[in-house]
């Protein structure tokens, strides 16, 4: 079953407007707050944060159990959390996907980390004002706090402008500079990233003890005393299966699956595969949903807007960017070119892009000034 169009006020879009609305006065959705930090830890899903209860006290005491919201499609870190950080989906900021087509010069461009690499210019490629900008707009004050490494990124450039970029190292460091700040500067935004979960279940998965261990050190930083007035919202961009190797599927030219296909893009758990000019499309989509039926669900370009999978809106430029097929990984399968000479993604565990709602369910916990 694959969701329609998404309820922008459930999800990870509608969360930047509810800050800004707090920090203005307040609304239903949330109380008024002196500051307001926005804490996401990437990769953290409802499901696996409810069974990891044990390990995240201060979360899931937290965490009522209405504070859930969905994600954004594909649920992967460069569409999702740039639809958290944007208060727009997919189809309107235009980062479909983990690779994506650069149509103009025909090659795959990783959304994460090739922007300086390909030269992309992150304000051409991600138009969307983002919530920072948006309140700098009306005479507020951003920080984004986050790892040295991202400092400057492509991604960053695209995500995080309009903020004031702090780094620092541990998580508890990130947070206790995040409360810092949101303390010393009645009426910030902060926003703190924190990536430590996402890491560990990529390598070990999300029922390992490096994985707990990562969501322990989150939730002890997190259980930190917020300073009084001031509002925090802890969510997540996605969450995460475990792929065991007996499900990852391996999609080779000697399968004939490069047959009519230019480019296979996305990631393992939704590929956007990209066909040859001249291909008629619509034996290649027979055959891919013919011999993946019960793997995954093969979608068209056009069924995948027509269902609102990329949210109501969808530009020209983001159109370009999707593959001619869209094949949505079920279960806890994956699916990998075998004409890939990196192979990307076969070392990981747990993974993320599909449509369960292991991967759609994000939290909403509130903290601070939000507290119910």
């Amino acid at each position: 079953m694959l969701p329609s169009s998404p309820d922008t006020t459930r999800s990870i879009a509608g969360v930047a407007p509810q800050l800004l609305a707090a920090l203005r006065g307040g609304t239903d959705a949330l109380p008024a707050a002196r500051s307001a930090v926005l804490a996401v830890v990437d990769g953290l899903g409802v499901i696996p944060l409810r069974a990891h209860a044990g390990h995240a006290r201060t979360l899931a005491a937290a965490m009522a159990r209405k504070d859930v919201i969905g994600s954004a499609f594909p649920t992967t870190t460069a569409a999702a959390l740039t639809t958290l950080l944007t208060g727009v989906t997919p189809g309107l900021h235009g980062l479909v996907g983990y690779r994506v087509l650069d149509p103009h010069r025909d090659v795959l461009v990783n959304q994460l980390s090739e922007w300086d690499k390909l030269g992309l210019d992150p304000m051409a490629w991600q138009p969307s004002p983002t919530v920072f900008e948006q309140f700098a707009a009306a005479g507020g004050r951003a920080f984004a706090v986050g790892i040295p490494a991202y400092a400057g990124s492509g991604f960053s450039r695209a995500t995080l402008r309009g903020a004031e970029f702090r780094a620092a190292t541990s998580p508890a460091e990130r947070v206790e500079l995040a409360w810092d700040l949101a303390d010393a500067h009645d009426g910030a935004l902060v926003y703190c990233y924190l990536p430590e979960v996402d890491k560990a279940g990529h390598k070990h998965g999300i029922d390992s003890g490096e994985w707990a261990a990562a969501l322990e050190d989150i939730d002890a930083a997190l259980s930190r005393r917020v300073p009084d007035g001031v509002g925090v919202l802890v969510t997540a961009d996605h969450g995460m299966v475990d792929v065991p190797p007996q499900r990852q599927l391996v999609l080779d030219g000697a399968g004939g699956w490069h047959d009519g296909v230019r480019h296979i893009g996305g990631e393992p758990r939704m590929l956007h595969v990209y066909l040859e000019s001249d291909a008629d499309p619509t034996p290649i989509a027979q055959r891919w949903r013919r011999d993946l039926e019960g793997f995954a669900d093969v979608l068209s370009r056009t069924e995948a807007i027509d269902a609102g999978l990329f949210g109501s809106g969808v530009t020209d430029a983001a159109r370009e960017r999707m593959g001619d097929l869209l094949a949505i990984a079920r279960s806890n399968f994956a699916l990998y070119d075998g004409d890939d000479e990196d192979q990307r993604g076969r070392g990981m565990i747990g993974q993320h892009g599909a449509l369960t709602p292991e991967e759609w369910r994000v939290p909403l916990i509130r903290l601070g000034a939000f507290r119910r």
